[in-house]
């Protein structure tokens, strides 16, 4: 299974405002500039070199790279990224006049954090350093954003550096995720040979843990004793002649 780790920065719309407490949205006829993708950072699952483009490159070429990347993903895994970084990417790419990538499955770990743990904060900073397992790079705030707008080389040196990071912290926050995401990709579908794998992590250490009971079948069960994710097998237990004498209340 290819797993793509990715996030985008992303530069600020630019509006014409009256005022800073303008009531409403922004009429689009105030729209000056669309915000743009600045620059991304990707990697590979499990390997160690980093990819990064930016807005300097030309944006051509910047989001080139990226498309051909996840254009070679079957997953692909971000922060948020259902909601911001994928439909930006989307729309970047509509823009230049390219067809969709070929199909990969999204991966948003944000998603996992709002359905099964209830935090102080859902932010990457926030669980990040709460997990122990990094911080984000510190910089001066929106100053970075514009500094790197107007060209800034010591500027664009933080953003890079914030960039990268990001990805970084992403990719430690999905080993640690990783038994937790309900649904993840099943790495039984790329494994070559018959044998049986912890479907989140693609490990062949799993122990027989118990009985899965669902309401008209019964599972062997499976535990992974390398990330820890559970799991049952796709076969019934139930013998044929058992399996048409169970009835479902209504």
């Amino acid at each position: 299974m290819k797993i793509l780790l990715l996030d985008i920065e992303t530069a600020p719309h630019k509006a014409y405002v009256w005022g800073l407490y303008d009531k409403g949205p922004v009429p689009i006829e105030r729209l000056v500039e669309p915000g743009y993708i600045m620059c991304w950072t990707a990697k590979w699952y499990g390997h160690g070199e980093v990819f990064y483009a930016d807005i300097r490159d030309g944006k051509e070429e910047m989001l080139g790279r990226i498309y051909d990347l996840v254009d070679e993903a079957d997953v692909v895994v971000h922060y948020n990224g259902s909601s911001f970084d994928m439909p930006t990417l989307n729309a970047e790419w509509l823009g230049q006049g390219w067809t969709p990538p070929a199909p990969y499955i999204n991966l948003d770990l944000y998603l996992t954090v709002k359905k099964r743990f209830r935090l102080a904060s859902n932010k990457l900073s926030y669980i990040s350093e709460h997990l122990k397992i990094g911080e984000k790079v510190n910089h001066k705030g929106m100053e970075l954003w514009k500094g790197c707008m107007d060209g800034n080389p010591e500027d664009w040196k933080v953003m890079k550096a914030y960039n990268i990071q990001d990805v970084n912290l992403l990719e430690k926050l999905y080993d640690v995720l990783k038994p937790w995401v309900v649904g993840h990709p099943n790495h039984n579908l790329f494994t070559p040979e018959p044998i049986e794998v912890c479907p989140n992590c693609g490990s062949d250490h799993i122990q027989k843990r118990g009985l899965y009971y669902a309401k008209t079948q019964v599972y062997q069960r499976y535990a992974c004793m390398v990330c820890g994710a559970w799991s049952r097998a796709r076969t019934t237990e139930l013998p044929k002649e058992k399996r048409k004498a169970v009835i479902v209340g209504v």
